[in-house]
C-alpha cells in the first residue's frame, strides 16, 4: 500500500512538476502539463482497480468506480447530442474531485496500514 501511496503522490504531482518548468518552456510547459492529466488519471484509474480487485467489497473503490464510469458515460452523452453548454463546463469538476476522492482513499489506507 506505502508504494501505491507513493505511486499516487507521483501522478498527482507529476502536472505540477511540469507546470514549474513553464518560466523555461512557456506554452510548451503548459501544454505538457494539461496533457500530463491523462496520465494521472489513466495511473489512478488503474490503481483503483488494482486496489477494488483486491478488496472487492470496499464500498469507496466501488464507488470511486462507478463515478468514473458515470463521468465518461455523461461526457460522450454530453457531447455527442450536443447538449447544454452549461452541463459540459460542469464536467469539467469532475477529474480533479475524483483524483481528490481516490488520494484520499489511498492516503488513509496507507496510513491505516502504517498505525498496525
Amino acid at each position: 500500500m506505502k508504494n501505491i501511496n507513493y505511486l499516487n503522490y507521483f501522478a498527482v504531482g507529476l502536472p505540477l512538476l511540469i507546470l514549474i518548468t513553464y518560466p523555461l518552456f512557456k506554452e510548451g510547459a503548459l501544454i505538457f502539463a494539461l496533457l500530463s492529466t491523462i496520465l494521472t488519471g489513466l495511473i489512478q484509474f488503474i490503481l483503483g482497480i488494482k486496489m477494488l480487485i483486491d478488496e472487492p467489497k470496499n464500498k469507496n473503490l466501488k464507488t470511486y468506480i462507478i463515478l468514473v464510469i458515470v463521468f465518461f458515460l455523461t461526457l460522450f452523452v454530453t457531447f455527442s447530442m450536443q447538449i447544454n453548454e452549461i452541463i459540459k463546463y460542469l464536467l469539467f469538476a469532475f477529474p480533479p474531485i475524483l483524483a481528490i476522492y481516490l488520494s484520499v482513499i489511498i492516503y488513509k489506507k496507507a496510513h491505516n496500514e502504517n498505525a498496525n
